[in-house]
């Protein structure tokens, strides 16, 4: 990357941090509806459920704060916001920009990730007045490697939906796929469950997609769960080495056609 593209992407996270500064309020509320995590360890603990997994209460506490904290800082909205430049118009100028405009939204991305964060703590600290014995600290090791994998699981998903957003150029409502790709990632990722507590025959072929490595891979590292973490590093690089390049071909294809239309 040359230094003037460096100085670009880092104007351009300085300036989607200011705009995303602008909707503190509405940042807080997206921090706040992302309390399911929350919702999982009620259902889990009055049902004992926990149990039929040997995972502590205190452990299972931890792993759902952890899922929470993976998906404040993991949550994507490309395909929403692409498709809506699409259907205003506001690609063709941002195809003639030096950079990719996947650059932006990568940008609007991490900029609405930093205004979130105080609102994720605040959470957080609220959760442990009230689980006083869940407090945990994680060593330096484990807490960097967490943020490690909790960004690739971001990297995973922008991507997934990046090449969703692609389909902006032969359809209107690329959207709708993505809602449809929402609902396995919902029940698979480890966001209202521990993948350990699937049953064996789900879990021999789930672990070669990417669904657990989005929420329960990075989750369990964090809280201190039994976990493979070389195997999990590697599966995300995986995907994510199968990710760009799809993506790049879709988008090569979808800008020709896009080109070709407006000519």
């Amino acid at each position: 990357m040359s230094y003037l593209n460096r100085n670009k992407i880092i104007t351009l996270l300085k300036v989607q941090y200011s705009n995303m500064l602008e909707y503190r309020v509405e940042i807080a509320l997206w921090a706040i509806s992302g309390i399911i995590p929350f919702f999982m360890l009620n259902i889990w603990t009055n049902n004992n459920l926990n149990e039929s997994i040997n995972l502590s209460n205190v452990m299972l506490s931890r792993y759902f704060l952890s899922a929470f904290f993976v998906r404040q800082f993991s949550v994507v909205w490309v395909v929403f916001t692409f498709e809506e430049d699409a259907l205003l118009g506001k690609i063709s100028p941002y195809l003639i920009q030096p950079l990719n405009p996947f650059f932006r939204y990568i940008a609007q991305h991490l900029a609405e990730q930093i205004t979130r964060f105080p609102f994720a703590i605040i959470i957080a600290l609220i959760f442990f007045i009230f689980n006083r014995e869940s407090f945990w600290v994680p060593n330096i090791g484990i807490f960097l490697l967490s943020c490690i994998s909790t960004f690739f699981s971001f990297l995973i998903q922008f991507l997934i939906q990046s090449i969703i957003a692609c389909l902006c150029f032969w359809t209107e409502k690329a959207s709708s796929v993505e809602r449809l790709f929402f609902i396995p990632t919902l029940f698979l990722s480890g966001l209202l469950a521990p993948v350990i507590s699937f049953p064996e025959y789900v879990k021999s072929w789930i672990y070669i997609t990417p669904f657990p490595y989005l929420i329960d891979f990075p989750a369990n590292l964090l809280s201190g769960n039994k976990t493979n973490i070389i195997e999990g590093f590697i599966m995300q690089l995986f995907w994510i080495s199968i990710l760009f390049p799809t993506f790049r071909k879709i988008w090569s294809m979808g800008t020709k056609k896009y080109t070709a239309m407006g000519s």
